[in-house]
């Protein structure tokens, strides 16, 4: 999510060039669907991920093909159905055989598709976004299927969602440091209260929902703020590279879903390397 610019209001527009009203209601909106979903019948959570990074696959196609790069939606869509499926029942090592699997699937049907010259470029393009998001998001399943995963989902969004919340409101009242110029409205001010944001919520929700000590939900949200925040600077790497200002326009304040998802699948696999090793 890109921090607010000093000097100009944050409502309507806003300082973050969003309509902040619109934003909030879209995020308590997508908020209520996780959680329903998910503290009911965990294979509906699963198909809501599924459209949701669906979505975000489409956006990431369409963006390629602004500079004329080719990504074939519907092998990157079979393949980001199958690794959600592998990990959810198969496991780690079902999740890397499906994608490695569906990787040679994308090679080869590009070799078959469009002739020889920009096969690099296209071929490349195309496992990169069946790695990312697909494969990154096929960790949510890795961290429902534990007996506890619902509120395993439900810490990881939520450091996740509090990085932005934090960096949000840290770079209104206080942005002036710009921290780099992948994204110049990104604050050190803004940084540092992601930080603060996802280490009180990680410590508060993993000693309350997992009974884990506080010392390890601190460590799960400080390294949440730092990976959701390489996921926006991706994004924004992304953007630049095609030129273009959000990657989508789904969302009501927001962009499309990718501008979403971007923090939340950098965060995914550290989280549940984390939750593994402490749970």
């Amino acid at each position: 999510m890109e921090e607010p610019t000093a000097g100009t209001s944050p409502s309507g527009g806003g300082r973050s060039g969003r309509n902040l009203p619109a934003a909030i209601a879209v995020g308590v909106v997508l908020g209520a669907l996780a959680l329903g979903s998910l503290y009911t019948i965990k294979e509906l959570f699963l198909l809501v991920v599924v459209g949701a990074v669906g979505v975000g696959v489409v956006e990431l196609t369409r963006a390629f093909a602004t500079r004329d790069i080719n990504v074939p939606a519907v092998p990157v869509l079979g393949g980001l159905v199958a690794t959600q499926a592998a990990a959810y029942w198969g496991g780690p090592v079902w999740l890397l055989t499906t994608f490695v699997i569906f990787a040679f699937v994308l090679l080869i049907w590009r070799m078959f598709s469009d002739g020889t010259e920009g096969y690099v470029r296209d071929a490349t393009s195309s496992v990169f976004t069946l790695f990312y998001p697909a494969l990154l998001a096929a960790f949510v399943p890795m961290l429902l299927r534990a007996d506890d995963g619902d509120h395993r989902v439900v810490i990881f969004l939520a450091v996740t969602v509090a990085s932005d919340i934090g960096g949000y409101v840290a770079g209104v009242l206080f942005g002036r440091h710009q921290m780099t110029a992948i994204s110049p409205k990104k604050t050190w001010e803004g940084f540092a209260g992601s930080l603060v944001a996802c280490t009180a919520v990680g410590a508060w929700l993993v000693t309350w929902l997992l009974g884990g000590a506080l010392w390890q939900g601190a460590l799960i949200g400080a390294l949440a703020a730092l990976l959701a925040t390489v996921g926006d600077l991706i994004e924004s790497m992304i953007k630049r590279d095609l030129g273009i200002k959000d990657l989508g326009t789904i969302l009501p304040g927001h962009g499309g879903l990718m501008d979403r998802l971007d923090s939340l699948v950098t965060t995914l696999v550290p989280v549940w390397v984390l939750m593994t090793l402490f749970f």
